[in-house]
This record gives structure tokens, sequence and C-alpha cells, in this order.
């Protein structure tokens, strides 16, 4: 069991082994970090600050040691208990206090507060492991760049419970990157003692995915100085990773005052902590210093006070006059258009990589998407393991050095194991940092059912990630070139887009042709929305759906024409979230009957969000609507042993006549 030295067995800043003015900066920093943290929770007292406080007092060497080694280039992520992380890094006392307290001239604009800051290659957040894949992503970023930066992510012990972080360990040893984890040892995880839930010994965790381990601890922090100076070298010099783990022990509670510890607990710990001994026993230039310090807290927090707060501007969608052009595809399978638009990218932009599992050639992917990818730009595609949350952290980091990763989640069922990091991480940061990051990253992954292959790999589940802030969501579709979706994504995103590509649109052919009387138009709009438009003065229904329904969508028309003498015309949107109805009311009110058609289950859907706005715009168009979800039919595939499970026109047809009728 692994646990906190106890304080009998330290040893206390034995012979100076450092140069005066090295000592003396260690403890400057150290002493900052201990009168900011405690001049926050005093404004919290006062009712002054927004959120919470999770202050390092007790651990501030920590911090004040390890920044002596870090370079500028050099990426450091920290967690919820970061603010002696980022004094000791930055120096910015001021940025610091008014971004807890919410206003303007924090760090982040006052959108962070306490655990999200952000500045000059600093980075945290509050989600525990998380931080990790992100930071290995980071690492990853600077070993293609060969500049000799390497990526720094502090966690604590209680951050080992979450999985995340071995997937990232094994990512990081496989592929030798400049990753240095450091483990802020307390012994707690926030009220929980470690002995409680921690088996094993913590550097074995690491060690076991052959990261090279050291320990050291705050008390002794002239031997922490060696040590970090060895591990770090290591780092930089080896481009391999490193896990150090350093003893310590918070002193105050886990966030302001939920402290259950026992007194007989933490009283050895205040009596040997080296500040306490230096504040109790001070040298004139220690009271000098000290004097000093009190000075520029106080004189932050005044200029903190005096910023005013945040504000939060309404989001107002930015909708522009579509304009319809009429166009046609080139008729060829949707698998081998993706395949030869992806190599048309990375030809075109070298910063361009391609992350997945089982994506390199021969294999070429589990739908042949990236099939020879890999021969052609062999440093930039990436076999990965099995580790959904890792694949995207580590897309995330990328992104946020200016790289354009295209991460494959191989099934969208896999996504439910990448939500934290798209939802927790990649999302957050460009807003919570105060646009100080882009997360251009690309999430593909091919949704729906009709392949037959059981509950666990068919499934829809786009709707789980509609309404995520910070996230676009854009489906492909057979009457469209995939390079009008993917195109804009290189060239000008600047937030994270999870791709949806439907199973059966791979092996079907871009549709060419449409039914007699029938044109296609596309939107101007980034991501063109597509109307298959009849050349009728009146048009009967409106049918809006997107994704692998396109193609059913457009063989329910052309059958409700030619058996019904019903006419029918589709809206096709390519891009689903953020969406809104506005630009398409003028189609939804020229036709009688309107039909929303969606895989999956019903309920909670795009459909009832269309809907929805529309009753908030001009209700009276809602007078005759109804959702459709079709039911699969199996159909043998020619030639293969598989059989394939199309969306049942057939059930659409009939839902829809029983409505109009």
């Amino acid at each position: 069991m692994a646990t906190v030295n106890s304080p009998e067995s330290l040893k206390l800043n034995e012979d100076a082994i450092l140069p005066t003015e090295v000592r003396q900066r260690i403890i400057r920093k150290a002493l900052l970090s201990r009168k900011v943290e405690e001049r926050l929770l005093e404004l919290f007292s006062q009712g002054k600050l927004f959120g919470t406080v999770h202050t390092c007092i007790g651990e501030e060497f920590s911090g004040a040691v390890l920044t002596e080694f870090f370079q500028p280039g050099d990426s450091i992520f920290s967690n919820h208990r970061c603010h002696g992380h980022f004094l000791s890094f930055t120096y910015d006392v001021q940025g610091l206090i008014a971004e807890i307290m919410g206003n303007q001239s924090g760090v982040c604009g006052g959108r962070g507060g306490s655990q999200h800051l952000c500045k000059d290659g600093f980075y945290s957040n509050g989600i525990q492991g998380g931080i990790v894949p992100v930071s290995a992503g980071l690492a990853l970023a600077r070993k293609l760049n060969q500049d000799g930066k390497i990526s720094v992510a502090f966690i604590g012990d209680g951050t080992l419970g979450e999985g995340a972080i071995y997937e990232a360990f094994n990512i990081a040893s496989k592929w030798e990157l400049p990753l240095l984890v450091i483990l802020e040892n307390n012994g707690y995880a926030q009220s929980t003692n470690q002995q409680e839930t921690l088996a094993g010994d913590i550097c074995a965790r690491a060690a076991a995915f052959g990261i090279r381990t050291a320990t050291a601890d705050t008390w002794n922090w002239e031997g922490l100085y060696s040590t970090a100076a060895e591990v770090v070298d290591y780092v930089r010099s080896q481009s391999k990773p490193a896990f150090l783990r350093i003893d310590t022990f918070r002193l105050k509670a886990h966030s302001k005052g939920d402290d259950n510890r026992p007194r007989s607990e933490v009283e050895p710990f205040e009596q040997c902590d080296p500040l306490n001994q230096m504040l109790e026993a001070p040298t004139p230039a220690f009271s000098a210093l000290l004097d000093e310090i009190n000075q520029i807290v106080d004189a932050a927090v005044a200029e903190a006070e005096a910023s005013p707060h945040s504000t939060i501007e309404p989001l107002v969608p930015n909708l522009q006059q579509v304009e319809w052009t009429e166009f046609k595809v080139t008729k060829r399978r949707v698998v081998q258009a993706l395949n030869e638009m992806f190599k048309g990218l990375m030809g075109q932009q070298s910063k361009m990589l391609f992350v997945g599992e089982d994506v390199k050639s021969p294999y070429g992917g589990a739908f042949k998407v990236s099939r020879e990818l890999s021969d052609l730009f062999p440093d930039r595609v990436f076999n990965t393991p099995i580790s959904e949350q890792a694949i995207v952290g580590l897309g995330c980091g990328l992104a946020m050095e200016g790289y354009f990763p295209f991460v494959e989640i191989m099934f969208g069922d896999f996504m439910a194991l990448t939500l934290d990091q798209v939802l927790n991480h990649a999302s957050k940061f460009k807003y919570m940092y105060n646009d100080q990051v882009t997360t251009n990253l690309v999430v593909r992954t091919p949704m729906g059912g009709g392949r037959g292959y059981g509950p666990t790999h068919s499934q829809t589940l786009d709707r789980h990630f509609m309404g995520i802030p910070g996230l676009k969501m854009v489906a492909i579709n057979n009457l469209i070139e995939p390079s009008q979706v993917y195109q804009p994504l290189l060239e000008q995103a600047t937030e994270p887009t999870v791709v949806i590509e439907n199973k059966l649109l791979y092996s079907l052919n871009l549709r060419e042709k449409l039914p007699q009387g029938f044109k296609t138009f596309m939107s101007n709009e980034k991501f063109p929305s597509i109307w298959v438009k009849p050349e009728a003065a009146t048009v009967d229904l409106t049918l809006i759906g997107y994704g692998g329904l396109s193609d059913m969508l457009v063989t329910v028309t052309e059958r409700l024409f030619e058996e019904h003498d019903v006419i029918a015309q589709i809206l096709c949107p390519t891009q689903i979230y953020p969406f809104s109805i506005t630009p398409f009311l003028d189609i939804v009110a020229s036709s009688q009957f309107l039909v929303l058609v969606e895989e999956g289950q019903g309920f909670a859907g795009f459909g009832a969000e269309i809907v929805a706005q529309i009753a908030e715009q001009n209700a009276a168009l809602l007078k005759k609507v109804r959702r459709v979800v079709p039911l699969p039919i199996p159909i043998p595939a020619s030639g293969v042993a598989e059989k394939s499970m199309l969306p049942n026109a057939e059930n659409t047809i009939a839902s829809i006549l029983e409505f109009i009728q």
C-alpha cells in the first residue's frame, strides 16, 4: 500500500545543496503561492469569490521546484489544485485572483474560475484523469515538431482511479512521447484516505508500462530539486515519458472548509512544513521577502476588485440568407469518394494527421476509408490501441498545438467512451480559456444500423452529442460530395466536430441521377444543405432527414409520386448541430404536410428540435406534422455472406400515407 510518509520519517532541508540564487527563487515562489492561497480563503469568507477554491497550502514546493526546469514552449496541464503551479510558472497574481472573482481582467476573462486557467502554455481543468490524454497529445505535437519541448501533467493520487490515465500511459510509452506526469501524493482523494481506495504501489502502475519512475517529497525540497532535474532532463533529452511521485501533505481542506481529518493527523505535518518553519523563525531577508509579497498580493487584490465582472453574451445564431444552386455529384461509391478525398486533403495540408484503430495498411480501417493512406503518408497515419478516451484526448492536444487531427472511432456505438473528452475537454477549452486556444479536432464515426451487427454495433447515438456547447455535428449523405463537408473542416474549423458517416452509405453510390422531374440544389452554407425539389407548381409534402436516410428519402419521394400521386420535396441538412430551421421556413411553408424522418429512437431527437423551433417561430406550420422512424428490413447482400438491413421505405411510405389521408 502506497502512503504518504509519516512526519517522523522526514528529512527536513538538510545541508544546502543549491546555489543561493536558486534557493531564494524557489522560496519566493512557494511563499507567493502560500500567501495568495491564504488571501483567497479570506476573500471567499468575505463573499468576494465565485465558485470554490482548492488551495495547495502545504504542497507549494512541488510547483515552486518543478517550474525551475520548464522552458518557454513547454506545456503544463494542471488540475483543480492548480494555483501554486500557475503562480510558479507565470507569477500572474492579479490574473489569478481576478479570474476567481469572475472578473474580466482574469487570465480567462472570468470564464474559467479557480479550476480552469490558461496562460502562456499553462492549462488546468477540474476533470480528474482526462487531462493526461490531452497532455499526451500535447507531447506528440512536440515530438512531431522536434523542438526539444516537453509536456507536463500534474495529477493527484486520487486520479489513479481513472482509467483514462492508463490508456494515455500505454500510448506515451509505446510512442515514446516527451510526457512528464507528476503525481502529488497527499494521501487523500477529497475526504477519503488513500488506504481505503488504492491498491498496490503507485510507481509500479507507471512502471508496468515501461515508464521511468522517481520519487521525492516537498519536505526535503532541495532533494526534490535534484530528482526533478534528472527526470526533466531525461524526458527532454530522450523524448520518453517519465513519472515523478512527490509525497506531500495538504494542510487545509480539500475545498474551503470541508476538512474532516483529525487534528492529530494534520498538526505534525504543520510543524514540519518548510514554509511554516521559515515563518516561525524568519531571517531578516525572509521577513523582507514576506513584506514584499504581502504588498504584491494586496495590490493584486485591489486591481482585481476594480475590474468589472465577466459578462455572458447571448448566443445569437449567425443566420445567413440561404441561396440555392443546382448541382450534380459524380457517381462512385461513397467509401471510394471518402478515400480519394482524404488522400487529397492530406496532400494539401502537411499538419493533417489520421488517427484511429486499424487505420493503417493493409487493413485501411473497418470500412476501408483509410485504405493506402499510411502508404502515402507513413509519418502521419497512426494505429492506436483500443482506447477511445485516449484517442480523442490525444487529438485534442494535437489540435491545441495547431495540428489537424482526424480521429476515427471505429463504430459510433463506441462514442459513449469518448464523451468525457468531448464534453469536458475539447468542447470546453475554447470558451473557458477565453478564446486563447482552438481545438479544431474532427472525430469521425460510422453510425446507424442495417448491417446486422447487433445491438452494440448498430446504434444511432447522434442525439446524445447534440446540445453540447462548443461542439459541431455534421452528417454526410450521398447527395453531396464528401469534400464539401471535410474541406471546410480542414480550412476553417476552430472547434471540435463530430462527423457522422452512416454505415449503409459506404457501399452506396453518390446519387448522380434523381427520379425524373426532380432536381438537386445545394445551399451556400459552409456545410451545404441539400434540397431535392420537384419540377411542379404545387408540393404536397416536405420530408426532412439527414445522413444515411438521404438515399431512402429519394426512393420514398419517387414512389410517392409514381404510385400515389403525392408530390414531395426533401430537405437534407449536413450540419445537424447547431441547426436552425429559420432559413428553411419558406420551404416548410410551401407544402401542406411536414414529415421528419430519423433513425434510432423517436424520443427527444433531431425532429423534435425542429418541431420546437417551428412552434416558436410560426406554430401555424405545425398543423400537419409527423415524425417517422423507419423500421429496418433484411436485404441479402449479393456476393457476400452478411446480410444488410435497409431502412424500410415501405414502412415510411405507409406512415406518410396514413398521415396525409
